[in-house]
């Protein structure tokens, strides 16, 4: 039976106490909407920003900004910056480079940012962290859980259990972009995903 990682968030959120501080990963300002809207009505949230997957410093940059934007805007979370390491996804990435996507590759790199959060939340008094990835319907809950319970227990750090697609999180994260106006992709934003993309966009045209 598959765990139900949206009702134990739900019963983790109603059982703390209201205000407790919540370090959040965050790959995008489109993917944190939804995240956030939620997890605002409990924790006093900070959005992580560590992405060394994404390829291009331009693109890094960009949805860096758009994420500082958003949350200025709705002034639902502080925000952390993190140095652009994109040699950490390079190693991690070595070796795997003809894995599909959401292969071995991608479960690596989920691990390398849930390391850094659990790290940096420790680090700097964070009773709980988690992560906007599962808003992804491309992406694995059960990896992200497991990823994050593992470095929660490395760490010594609370770890919120989630799966921000269910109830709708996706959907309403899409709401959410287009009524603030906010830049998104249709890739995670490594050099995989992108040329994936790219390539599926070709497909399209050629059948149209």
């Amino acid at each position: 039976m598959k765990e139900n990682y949206d009702k134990k968030m739900t019963e983790t959120m109603r059982d703390i106490s209201k205000g407790e501080r919540l370090l959040l990963h965050s790959c995008c300002a489109p993917c944190s909407s939804a995240c956030l809207e939620r997890l605002k009505e409990v924790f006093k949230v900070t959005v992580l920003y560590y992405n060394p997957n994404i390829d291009d410093e331009e693109e890094y940059e960009k949805r860096k900004a758009e994420q500082i934007r958003f949350l200025k805007e709705t002034g639902w979370a502080d925000f952390i910056d993190c140095d652009y390491e994109r040699e950490a996804f390079e190693e991690i990435a070595r070796g795997l480079e003809a894995e599909p996507e959401r292969g071995k590759r991608c479960y690596l790199c989920y691990a390398l940012r849930l390391d850094k959060t659990a790290k940096l939340a420790k680090e700097n008094g964070f009773l709980w962290f988690t992560s906007t990835l599962s808003v992804s319907p491309y992406k694995s809950a059960a990896w992200l859980n497991e990823l994050g319970e593992r470095a929660a227990e490395k760490y010594g750090v609370g770890f919120l259990n989630a799966d921000f697609k269910k109830q709708g999180g996706y959907y309403r994260s899409e709401e959410l972009s287009r009524e603030y106006g906010l830049y998104r992709q249709d890739y995670c934003g490594c050099r995989f995903s992108k040329a994936e993309a790219e390539k599926k966009r070709r497909e399209k045209k050629r059948e149209n």
